[in-house]
């Protein structure tokens, strides 16, 4: 049987991903059901007791948040029949959002606003709903923009057509950064699948050679590369380390053939577009250990077609360093735990820390950047992986 915890958080999973389809109308996601786990007979039978402790925490809690639950007859031990609760019901989706707490109700009284003037100004939007959603992030003052933005291109269609970069539009009021970042929310309310915007830069890597013999020679250490361009490093590295933080790729210590990447975020496609990364004999990735550095990992694999080894992201790890962990993100604010990710290239012993993160019951910091790891460890470990590659191929 759930505890009152995991069917909070059950609820929070589905207002979560529900709560902008149910708002519009396209799928009413409350009232619902929540099951709350079937209890073995066995269990039943042999420690109803326990069963019974449950059930009381259950009904105290229904009964503090004005949750009704459903019973069914169970047999207990002894032959007796007992009332087991099977479903907690919550009856709306204001219900769902007292329950779930921090900002719901804020979030779905802002959202409702926000509705309206949608409906209200620019029918018909193709999908309202996910348009809700993508407009949830924005603050009184970039939706603000996005109206005015909105209304620019809709009083002259042929201003799609002026063939400037996003920080060249000429709209009163918008900074020069604010359109690059919220190109799709400015489509979905205009119905514009082209903003006749040019496009930015082409994406970029940036890394560190390492090779001591490169570097007593006189070489360059620091390099970049444009995706698309005819280029080749200083020499073919034997050895690519990609660090999700630059501080960590910059700062890694000398390695014989090893050149140091910096991460570019979520996404693996640009530094997978050059084969001499994509296809380094030692391809190792290191990042955080939090949500974002097993999903980056995850993508990484995904984006490059290979495995990718990874370091200092297993359980021995987090229990060394997690005492130097954070429980804020960048912004200060508290870390959530969420729902995990399908993330099926991930190995056992990584899947393991990642889940063991988002589970809303870990008492531990959910995250430790890889900055608080020393480098010369890192170096350590990177250097098992090349031995463990070399005897591999020596097979």
């Amino acid at each position: 049987m759930k505890t009152t915890q995991a069917v909070t958080e059950d609820i929070r999973r589905r207002l979560s991903g529900k709560w902008h389809s149910h708002l519009v109308g396209d799928e009413a996601a409350f009232p619902h059901a929540f099951a709350l786990g079937r209890p073995a007979a066995a269990d039943l039978r042999a420690d109803y007791s326990a069963v019974h402790a449950q059930t009381v925490q259950l009904q105290d809690w229904a009964k503090a948040h004005e949750v009704v639950l459903d019973y069914e007859n169970r047999t207990a031990k002894g032959g007796t029949t007992q009332l087991v609760p099977t479903h907690a019901r919550v009856v709306s989706i204001d219900h769902a959002a007292a329950l779930a707490a921090g900002d719901w109700a804020d979030r779905l009284a802002r959202a409702r606003l926000r509705l309206g003037v949608l409906r209200d100004k620019y029918p018909p939007l193709d999908d309202v709903g996910k348009t809700l959603r993508t407009l949830d992030a924005y603050g009184e003052v970039d939706f603000g923009l996005l109206l005015s933005v909105a209304d620019w291109y809709r009083g002259d269609p042929g201003r799609a057509n002026l063939g400037v970069t996003p920080r060249q539009v000429p709209i009163p009021g918008v900074h020069a950064k604010w359109l690059q970042s919220h190109r799709r929310g400015v489509q979905a309310l205009t119905g514009l699948e082209d903003l006749g915007l040019l496009p930015g830069h082409p994406p970029r890597i940036h890394f560190t050679y390492l090779d001591p013999g490169h570097l007593a020679a006189g070489g360059r250490v620091h390099d970049s590369a444009t995706a698309g361009d005819s280029f080749a490093p200083a020499y073919l590295p034997e050895v690519v380390v990609i660090s999700e933080n630059k501080d960590t790729a910059i700062h890694f210590p000398a390695l014989a053939g090893g050149i140091s990447v910096e991460g570019v975020g979520k996404g693996g496609k640009t530094p997978a577009s050059f084969p001499w990364i994509r296809d380094a004999p030692v391809l190792v990735y290191w990042g955080d250990i939090d949500r974002d550095g097993y999903e980056i990992l995850d993508g990484y694999r995904a984006d490059f077609g290979r495995d990718i080894d990874s370091i200092l992201m297993g359980p021995e790890d987090y229990e060394a360093y997690e005492i130097f962990g954070t429980d804020l993100d960048q912004t200060g604010r508290a870390l959530q735990s969420g729902s995990p990710r399908p993330a099926e290239r991930l190995r056992p012993e990584e899947r393991e820390v990642y889940l063991r993160l988002l589970d809303p019951q870990h008492t531990g910091h959910p995250r430790v950047e890889q900055e608080r790891i020393p480098l010369a460890r890192a170096l350590e470990k990177v250097e098992v992986v090349c031995r463990r590659m070399a005897s591999r191929d020596a097979h």
